[in-house]
């Protein structure tokens, strides 16, 4: 995907968060890092699975001063009463963004063609608006928090220490990489 390292869009949009209906917008996402978390529909199977993991990790990821926008094309009506009726839905406190108009969706190039669905795909994006990580797995494939918890935080470290990288596996507080000519085939 050729959306690493772009740009956020612009968009505005309505969410339901935590009893409320709010307007969200690019501007509230610059500054702070934030997970785009795309899903395909309301009312389905494996979403709530993954939704209700996302939201296990939530304060973690606030903490690390992360905000989570999940995104569907259903509206901010059809996610109030998803999260009305759903116990794992029910547990979720992060923004569930509607995008109807699929603006959203397009901008971060993630909707189904004809069908008006967006895939399953997870953006980071840093504080300046750039997306630093993309996951996009098939239909029936459910994401991990744990996992998209790590990436950020090695995401995280890199952008705080420029000149090194986190290799394969690497865990908070691991042996980092610094790129340079003499490392070159010795790993």
């Amino acid at each position: 995907m050729a959306l690493i390292g772009s740009k956020l869009k612009p968009f505005t949009t309505q969410a339901y968060k935590q009893g409320k209906f709010v307007s969200v917008s690019d501007a509230d996402v610059l500054g702070k890092w934030a997970v785009f978390f795309f899903y395909p529909a309301d009312f389905t199977f494996v979403c709530p699975t993954e939704l209700e993991d996302l939201a296990d990790v939530y304060p973690t990821l606030q903490k690390m001063g992360v905000e989570v926008f999940s995104v569907s094309t259903d509206t901010h009506f059809s996610h109030k009463a998803w999260h009305d009726t759903s116990p794992a839905i029910g547990k979720i406190n992060y923004f569930m963004l509607g995008d109807q108009n699929h603006s959203i969706s397009n901008n971060f190039e993630i909707l189904r063609e004809g069908q008006g669905l967006a895939d399953r795909g997870t953006f980071v994006v840093d504080p300046e608006g750039i997306i630093q990580l993309i996951e996009v797995t098939s239909e029936g494939v459910g994401r991990n928090a744990t996992e998209l918890l790590r990436k950020i935080k090695a995401a995280q470290y890199i952008a705080a220490h420029p000149g090194e990288v986190c290799p394969a596996k690497w865990e908070e507080g691991e042996e980092t990489l610094a790129p340079s000519l003499d490392l070159v085939g010795k790993i």
